[in-house]
């Protein structure tokens, strides 16, 4: 419906909730996903994958398998085409996983060793598992443990610095009332997109034009130029739809292998990538040891904040999970230290992955904060206002906005914490004790340049053509709202072209920042057509199109703390007989800016926080000592929430708009995960009366170390 308010026309379209405009192709089979695109001749690799931790390669036994059935090649260090890994991306120095089969080096289990190619992915298959791949094999170490010795460091990124403090800690502490020192952990974690990983490539007039699930098509093209020492026009990267990425789904080895082998063959390759090859070649979250001590005077204030996390990295490429930096935001404090260092170990790289830092981090400090509030005697809502910053607590920055309070406040109302008794352990029905615990969230809200092309076509319809990546998020029906809400005209006018390199540059899909990069060019190119439309005369066959570009408009922003924020509650139960946790119903509300839809915003808070409940109960990747892999690399050995895990979980929303943004976004990819583990934590301990500081909370866990709570018609 089209509404006029002055001398503005509105449609309605942003802010309402709206079906994904490609639900229908998605649910009907129609949607073509990069392992799906039809080419002629086109030929199938399949990777071979290191089965030591660490060596070299002495040597690749390929005459065998050529040989075999429809085998046509098989790429190996040997006699792969040479690749250029001396460059910057976008998201700083490339793995260098990505120049495959370049030399003999195995740096953790898992490396690519070779790439079989065939006629049919069976043929590929077979042979691939038929390749014998032989090593000289050297000793590996990958046991992370907190206070490794080799522990370092790392130098600040432009993610920011290692090491933040201000004050004196010890001094502070020394001279608090309250102090809790608590050391946490979390394991090894791994993406599991619905989508594998898959490229295919192919040149067409001396053009590498590559079909692949990505999460920016601008940086996947760029990187492929540069590897490939190609022009960057001369590359040509399109993601038609992406079954999931959380981080993982930038520039990975698959794509590079997929390029290589259709250049030997001068014929189309596809590759996709197994579930099990994914736990080794497309990043994870690193395990973190943590410790957080915290000091307050009688009332409650912070004298102290001081978190210091420790992660792993590979030998090969550095990549540092910033838990610590999550404090740097959240609480005020006389004295402010955290820091984050990493050990390199013989595994494979970490990367992103969903809300990175900030997920495990939230777990560590939100877990202590809640330590805090039952020795202060505090209401864990009531300390955590008490201790609400008006400022950046370490950059003494303003906040963009934060209506964190009002998360509470509303989150608190909804879901009846008045009515909590603070004691732990009683609440109990039959052998299961009942419990309830909160947590507080937050997650950066940045913007990245990008550009965007807007056209009035001639029969009426608008077409916006952008570089952006929907990764299941909807982030087309989001951009399709905000185009027409920006143009006032109804939805169903505007048509979204996005997911090609050729588009133009564009920012990822990725930190929470996507929409509202997209959103701010869209909404630019929108007011320079409108300006145009408004000077009268005929739309001409081709169109009238305004074009723009974000990047001097995000130069300009004001140096501020930009952040989405939250409030997470949960309820659970633990039979006190088998161990078992059972979540009952979580609730989050969360301060994010204004939200595009409804519908799809919904989606996205509430599987963050089902990605917590994965997080605190189930989520656990195992290394063997011995041999350097994984324990039982597959949906069948790495457990995660299923459908009757999840019973009530809800999320919504308070206003927080973003003065500084055009259309005031802030994004909610993320922040739904943030704080999530510890909520259930809290939980736990509200209900059984032990502080569980290694996740996941696994039955055996629970029964090792009992309750603290008496049993039925015994005095406490």
């Amino acid at each position: 419906m089209t509404t006029t308010t002055g001398t503005t026309t509105t449609t309605g379209a942003f802010g309402t909730a709206r079906t994904r405009v490609e639900g229908r192709e998605k649910v009907t089979g129609a949607a073509r996903y990069s392992g799906d695109i039809p080419l002629p001749d086109l030929a199938h690799g399949w990777m071979v994958l290191s089965t030591v931790a660490r060596g070299r390669v002495s040597s690749v036994e390929s005459e065998p398998v050529l040989a075999m059935p429809g085998v046509l090649a098989v790429l190996h260090h040997e006699n792969a085409p040479r690749v250029n890994l001396d460059y910057m991306g976008m998201i700083g120095k490339p793995d260098p996983i990505l120049a495959v089969f370049q030399n003999d080096r195995v740096p953790f289990m898992g490396w690519p060793v070779a790439l079989v190619l065939a006629e049919r992915p069976e043929q590929a298959r077979e042979a691939a598992e038929a390749l014998v791949v032989r090593y000289d094999q050297e000793p590996h170490d990958i046991g992370f443990t907190a206070g490794h010795p080799d522990m370092y460091t790392p130098p600040d990124s432009p993610f920011g610095p290692a090491v933040a403090s201000k004050g004196d800690v010890e001094a502070e502490l020394a001279a608090s009332t309250f102090v809790v020192d608590s050391e946490y952990t979390t394991p090894e974690e791994h993406h599991n997109p619905m989508e594998p990983h898959a490229a295919t490539a192919h040149w067409d007039g001396g053009r590498l034009e590559v079909f692949d699930s990505n999460q920016g098509s601008t940086m996947v093209a760029a990187e492929l130029a540069q590897i490939f020492s190609l022009d960057a026009e001369s590359v040509r990267v399109r993601s038609e739809h992406v079954g999931g990425g959380f981080g993982s789904k930038t520039t990975r080895p698959h794509q590079v292998a997929a390029a290589m082998a259709a250049t030997v063959l001068h014929r189309p390759v596809r590759v996709v990538m197994t579930r099990r090859q994914m736990f080794s070649t497309i990043g994870y979250r690193s395990p973190t040891a943590q410790r957080v001590r915290l000091g307050t005077d009688e009332s409650g204030r912070l004298r102290v904040l001081d978190h210091r996390s420790e992660c792993v990295t590979s030998t090969v490429h550095e990549f540092i999970e910033r838990s610590a930096t999550v404090g740097r935001v959240m609480y005020d404090a006389d004295a402010h230290y955290t820091s984050d260092r990493v050990v390199r170990l013989d595994v494979p790289s970490p990367t992103f992955m969903r809300a990175p830092g900030e997920a495990p981090g939230s777990f560590a400090l939100e877990c202590a904060m809640d330590e805090l509030a039952e020795k202060t005697g505090i209401d864990p809502i009531e300390l955590r206002v008490r201790n609400e910053p008006d400022r950046g607590p370490v950059s003494g920055l303003p906040f963009s906005s934060r209506n964190l309070v009002a998360c509470y406040e509303e989150g608190a109302r909804r879901f009846g914490w008045a009515d909590r008794d603070p004691r732990p352990g009683v609440r109990r029905e039959g052998r299961w004790l009942l419990g309830t615990g909160m947590a507080a969230a937050s997650f950066h809200s940045g913007a990245g340049p990008s550009t965007a092309a807007v056209t009035a076509e001639a029969d009426s319809t608008f077409t916006v053509r952008i570089n952006a990546a929907d990764i299941g998020t909807g982030a087309r029906t989001a951009i399709n709202l905000i185009a027409a809400d920006a143009l006032a005209v109804d939805p169903e006018r505007v048509r979204v072209v996005m997911a090609d390199s050729d588009l133009g540059p564009a920012m990822l899909a990725g930190g929470s920042m996507g929409t509202r990069s997209w959103a701010w060019a869209v909404a630019i190119a929108v007011s320079e057509l409108r300006e145009r439309l408004a000077l009268g005369g005929d739309i001409p066959p081709e169109g009238i199109t305004a074009r723009s570009d974000t990047t001097e408009a995000i130069g300009a922003l004001a140096n501020k703390e930009r952040h989405s924020f939250g409030a997470q509650f949960a309820e659970v139960a633990v039979d006190v007989t088998s161990g078992e946790v059972r979540v009952r119903r979580m609730l989050g509300i969360f301060a994010a800016g204004r939200i595009v839809n409804p519908l799809t915003a919904r989606n996205q808070l509430v599987g963050g926080m089902i990605w917590g409940i994965s997080m605190a109960l189930h989520e656990e990747a195992v290394r063997d000592r011995a041999s350097g892999g994984l324990v039982s690399p597959d949906l069948a050995g790495y457990h995660f929430a299923a459908n009757a895990d999840v019973p009530v979980v809800e999320a919504d929303w308070v206003d927080d708009p973003d003065p500084d943004d055009p259309v005031g976004i802030k994004g909610v990819g993320e922040v739904g995960i943030v704080g999530a583990a510890a909520a259930i934590s809290n939980a736990v301990w509200h209900a059984t009366g032990v502080r569980h500081r290694n996740l996941p909370i696994r039955p055996d866990r629970v029964l090792s170390a009992g309750t603290n709570v008496p049993e039925p018609g015994h005095a406490g």
